[in-house]
């Protein structure tokens, strides 16, 4: 296959879009391909080709459809994480039934959004998991992330967070000002302030860069040098 040589040829992410369904592929493919943190998207119609293409390239972000012809998209969260343990995971599906939240977040995705969502909440909530976030579409309980046992996935003291601040203090450690966050999250810069706010008590730290310093320090939002 030609995409090794392709991704290095990118500075972005490669992202690996899992659906059975070719024209929807085609229509996330060409929307991230736009984006510029996206370097190479592949697809795969099934939980085998998906399996298969982690063994043959590199993937950081894979988005999982739920419901596949030789099973689901839980079991290749499991398979292709078994591969390649470091890629980050989202659930992109029309099912918001709590037990295959739960479960997906247990096999180890970071993300659980609604096919219905709007383009742009997807690709902001495709890339906050990219750069170390986690999310969940405005269509889930975010209680859920609390039972999908969220708490391997976020080191101390980033536990303390909200899903939710967890994905301002990603934009945050990436390098957004509170505008490009507002944006994101669609709401005011003063609730963006406010939110900060409160992750700085939280994390027991003085500053929006102390706070910044200590995600990326645990591994959380985009690298310096990167």
């Amino acid at each position: 296959m030609a995409y090794a040589d392709e991704r290095w040829a990118t500075s972005g992410r490669t992202v690996l879009v899992v659906d059975d369904h070719p024209v929807f592929r085609g229509g996330l493919r060409a929307l991230l391909e736009s984006e510029p943190w996206v370097g190479l998207v592949v697809e795969a119609g099934t939980v085998q080709a998906a399996v298969e293409t982690a063994r043959t390239t590199t993937i950081d972000l894979a988005v999982m459809d739920l419901r596949l012809p030789d099973g689901d998209g839980v079991q290749a969260t499991r398979r292709v994480l078994g591969i390649q343990p470091r890629i980050r995971v989202v659930m992109l599906t029309m099912d918001t039934d709590q037990q295959w939240i739960s479960e997906a977040l247990d096999a180890g995705a970071h993300g659980y959004i609604v096919k219905l969502s709007a383009p742009e909440a997807i690709v902001a909530a495709l890339q906050t998991v990219a750069f170390g976030g986690l999310a969940l579409g405005p269509d889930v309980d975010r209680a859920s992330l609390v039972a999908g046992k969220e708490g391997p996935h976020v080191p101390p003291p980033l536990d303390r967070l909200t899903a939710r601040e967890l994905e301002i203090l990603t934009a945050l450690a990436s390098g957004d000002s509170n505008a490009v966050i507002a944006g994101k999250m669609q709401v005011s810069e003063r609730v963006v302030r406010s939110e900060l706010s409160r992750i700085c008590t939280k994390l027991e730290v003085s500053d929006r860069l102390q706070a910044a310093l200590l995600a990326r320090d645990h591994g959380i939002g985009r690298q310096l040098g990167k």
